[in-house]
């Protein structure tokens, strides 16, 4: 039985890294506020010429002038992974023939009559990893290394935190 660390740390990533990280990602959510109230709607997007395209399944009313767009990826299994938030001016795609091209290009969901295709320009991107177990310090005089596992391996090996553990 194994438990969760009690500390998993987190590193900012660069604007350029987080936008890096966006790009290569196809799904993400549509931050909004609607009714004094936030809205997340999930959405697909592209990145073209610094600018983010996305599809989502959201009235074009009631899109504000600015809106986030939050994408990440973080396994809860090992607590790995990247969460990224894009900020800037939104604006619906009216031009019939660009709002199809994106629409076709990009799969997406519909709710009753809402298919809206949003860009986003963008004016900021934030990004955090969160990374593996976190150890506050040293480990207190005479805890020593433990194997990683209870089983018992005739061959030596290291466990995770770099220290041989050997067969008695």
């Amino acid at each position: 039985m194994s438990t969760r660390p009690a500390v998993l740390p987190m590193t900012e990533d660069s604007g350029a890294e987080a936008v890096w990280l966006l790009e290569g990602s196809p799904l993400g959510r549509l931050v909004y506020v609607q009714r004094e109230q936030a809205a997340a709607r999930p959405a697909r997007h592209v990145g073209e010429f610094g600018r983010l395209i996305v599809r989502t399944p959201t009235p074009p009313a009631a899109l504000p002038l600015s809106a986030a767009y939050p994408v990440d990826d973080v396994g809860a299994a090992t607590d790995t992974g990247w969460t990224v938030t894009a900020t800037g001016p939104a604006d619906v795609i009216t031009d019939p023939d660009e709002a199809v091209h994106y629409q076709r290009t990009l799969p997406g969901w519909e709710h009753g009559p809402h298919d809206t295709v949003v860009r986003i320009r963008l004016q900021s991107a934030t990004g955090f990893r969160c990374g593996l177990r976190h150890r506050a310090g040293p480990p207190a005089r005479g805890a020593g290394c433990r194997p990683a596992t209870t089983r018992r391996r005739r061959s030596r090996r290291r466990d995770v935190r770099g220290c041989r553990s050997r067969d008695r």
